[in-house]
């Protein structure tokens, strides 16, 4: 039982090094992006990007927030599927890409 756990927190932990990996560079790509807006030199699409990006930081900023509140492995999910029911998209893009279809 003990491996069983073991490797159920490994592969999950592993996917979650990944997508932080891939909200990094993206995250980078968002900065350059504003950076050539400011000197004229980024495009219309370019900055759509951009701008998404910003969004997809500002909700993993905002679930943040439930780290530091008692049961966040209980509260953090229940508000993600509760937003959900409403019609609101709280995960980030990168983190909806990873998880499986069931549990979207």
């Amino acid at each position: 039982m003990f491996n069983k756990t073991k490797a159920y927190l490994y592969d999950h932990l592993t996917k979650l090094k990944h997508i932080l990996a891939q909200e990094g560079k993206e995250t980078k790509n968002m900065l350059e992006i504003y950076i050539k807006f400011t000197t004229g030199k980024a495009g219309k699409k370019e900055m759509k990007k951009a701008n998404q990006q910003f969004r997809d930081l500002l909700k993993s900023a905002g679930l943040g927030v439930f780290l530091v509140l008692p049961f966040a492995p209980i509260t953090i999910p229940l508000v993600v599927k509760l937003s959900r029911k409403i019609g609101v998209e709280l995960l980030p893009s990168s983190v909806r890409e990873q998880l499986p279809k069931d549990q979207e």
